[in-house]
C-alpha cells in the first residue's frame, strides 16, 4: 500500500491521514466545495474536489469518488465510518477497479447489514440474542400472533438500519400494525428497503459492544465499551471497559463476538453490538458493525494498539502480529463526542467560523478533531467536531480527569455540547453505573422542569 485516497471528511479523515503518514503512505482526500479547505484538506498530500456540498453530490456519489481514486493514482481506499463505509456496492466497485478496498468483504458487510440476517448469524454463532422474529416479516404474517409471542414493549426495526435509525418502539398491542406500516415506509426512505423486524424491548438497558479484529485466520477481540450514554440513540459518551458487568457476562460477549467473526469469514476492524439488561444480568446481540467505529479511540487507549494501523496492514495483506494472549488491558478510558450544537435550543446544529479553539492537554488527554481555529463548520453534514479522550489507571481517576479536560475545553464562534458533558460526568448516577440508553432524555426533561 503506498497511495491511501480517503472516501470521506472531518475528523475520521484528519485521523486516517495521521496514522498513514507514520506508515509511510501518502495520502489524498477528496473534498466537497465546502471542505475545499478543511484541516483534513490541510494535512492530506493531495486533495481532489469530488463536488458540490450536498453529500449525495459529492461524499456518497460513487463513480466522482473512483475517478478521484484512479486518476490520482491511489491504490486503495479508506472508508472511514458514516458515509460509504458500510456500502457493499461501493465497496466491490473499488476492488473491481483494482484497488485495495480497507474493510471487510462486500460479503461481510451485506450479511452484517442486514439485520435479520445478522441476527440469524448470531443465533448460529452461539452470540445470546433477545427473542424476537428470526427473519424479516413478510407479507400475510400475523403480526398480533408473532408479537404476542414475544412479548410487550417490543421494537420494530429496519433490516438494513444501522446507527441507531430504523427502530420504532411499540408498547400497546392495539399501535402494532400502525407502527408496523410507518416503520416500513421509513425503512424503504432511508435504506431502500421495507423489511422490518420484532424484537424485544428492554427497559432501562445498557449498550455494550466488543471489538474484534480478524484477518481470516486468527481472531481476537480488544475489549469491550459501553456507550450507554446516548441521545436520541446516538451515542455522545463512552468507555472501556464496560464498568460494573459479571465476569461470566463479559467473557461471553467476548468468546461470542469473536465466534461470529470466525463464522462470518470476517476480515478487517468491526464491532459486536449487545444489549445487558442490569437488571437480570443477561447481555443481548443487537448488530455487527463492519467498519471502524468513532469510538475507538479508546480501544486504543487501553490497548495501546492503534486501530487504523491495523486495519491498513490487513487491507495490505498481512497477518496478526498477535494473538489473543499478547493482547493486555491498562487502566480505563473515556471519550466525549464534541458537537457543534445547541443544547439550549433542542440541539439544533450551529454551524460558522470557529474564532478559538483551547482543547485540553495533560497525563492521559488526547484530542481528536477535525477542525481547528480559523476553519468553518458547514451546515450540510454531522455536527461532529471532535472527541475529547481521557485515560486514566482506575475509572474514578478517568472521571475525575475527564471533568478536568472538559473544564479546559473551549470553543468561540460555534455552540458546542461540551457543557452538556461536563454535567453529566459528574452526576452520582453516572460514577456509579446507573446510566442506560434513555438516561439522558430523563435527565433533560428534569433539567427543563427545574428551569
Amino acid at each position: 500500500m503506498q497511495k491511501l485516497l480517503i472516501a470521506n471528511r472531518g475528523e475520521i479523515a484528519v485521523r486516517i491521514i495521521r496514522t498513514a503518514r507514520e506508515m509511510g503512505i501518502t495520502t489524498v482526500a477528496v473534498v466537497s466545495e465546502a471542505d475545499k479547505s478543511s484541516f483534513a484538506a490541510d494535512l492530506a498530500d493531495e486533495v481532489i474536489i469530488i463536488g458540490p456540498a450536498p453529500a449525495g453530490l459529492s461524499y456518497l456519489n460513487h463513480e466522482a469518488i473512483l475517478k478521484a481514486a484512479l486518476d490520482s493514482g491511489a491504490d486503495s481506499v479508506h472508508p472511514g465510518y458514516g458515509f460509504l463505509s458500510e456500502n457493499a456496492e461501493f465497496a466491490r466497485k473499488v476492488i473491481e477497479s483494482g484497488l485495495t478496498w480497507v474493510g471487510p468483504s462486500p460479503q461481510s458487510i451485506e450479511l452484517m447489514g442486514d439485520k435479520s440476517r445478522a441476527r440469524r448469524a448470531a443465533i448460529d454463532a452461539g452470540v445470546p440474542t433477545l427473542p424476537g422474529t428470526e427473519s424479516a416479516l413478510q407479507e400475510g404474517d400475523d403480526l398480533e400472533a408473532i408479537a404476542a409471542e414475544i412479548g410487550f414493549p417490543l421494537v420494530v426495526k429496519a433490516s438494513a438500519g444501522g446507527g441507531g435509525r430504523g427502530i420504532r418502539l411499540v408498547e400497546d398491542p392495539a399501535q402494532l400494525r400502525g407502527i408496523v406500516e410507518i416503520a416500513q415506509a421509513e425503512a424503504l426512505g432511508a435504506f431502500n428497503s421495507s423489511d422490518v423486524y420484532f424484537e424485544k424491548f428492554v427497559t432501562n438497558a445498557r449498550h455494550v459492544e466488543v471489538q474484534i479484529l480478524g484477518d481470516g485466520d486468527t481472531y481476537v477481540h480488544l475489549g469491550d465499551r459501553d456507550c450507554s450514554m446516548q441521545r436520541r440513540q446516538q451515542k455522545i459518551l463512552e468507555e472501556a471497559p464496560a464498568p460494573g458487568l459479571p465476569d461470566a457476562v463479559r467473557e461471553r460477549m467476548r468468546e461470542t463476538s469473536v465466534q461470529l467473526a470466525r463464522q462470518a469469514n470476517y476480515v478487517g476492524v468491526g464491532t459486536v453490538e449487545f444489549l445487558y439488561d442490569p437488571t437480570s444480568h443477561e447481555v443481548a446481540f443487537i448488530e455487527m458493525n463492519t467498519r471502524i467505529q468513532v469510538e475507538h479511540t479508546i480501544t486504543e487507549a487501553i490497548t495501546g494498539l492503534d486501530l487504523v494501523r491495523e486495519q491498513l496492514r490487513i487491507a495490505a495483506g498481512e497477518k496478526l502480529a498477535l494473538t489473543q494472549d499478547d493482547i493486555q488491558f491498562s487502566g480505563h478510558a473515556l471519550e466525549f463526542r464534541i458537537n457543534a450544537e445547541d443544547p439550549d435550543n433542542k440541539f439544533m446544529p450551529s454551524p460558522g467560523l470557529i474564532k478559538t479553539m483551547h482543547l485540553p492537554g495533560g497525563a492521559g488527554v488526547r484530542s481528536d478533531f477535525g477542525f481547528i481555529a480559523g476553519k468553518t463548520v458547514a451546515p450540510f453534514y454531522d455536527s461532529l467536531l471532535g472527541k475529547i479522550i481521557v485515560w486514566a489507571p482506575t475509572r474514578e481517576l478517568a472521571i475525575a480527569r475527564a471533568e478536568r479536560a472538559l473544564d479546559e475545553a473551549s470553543i468561540d464562534g460555534v455552540r458546542t455540547t461540551i457543557g452538556l458533558l461536563s454535567s453529566l460526568v459528574t452526576l452520582q448516577d453516572f460514577a456509579e453505573v446507573k446510566h442506560h440508553t434513555k438516561y439522558i432524555e430523563s435527565f433533560l426533561d428534569a433539567l427543563g422542569a427545574k428551569e
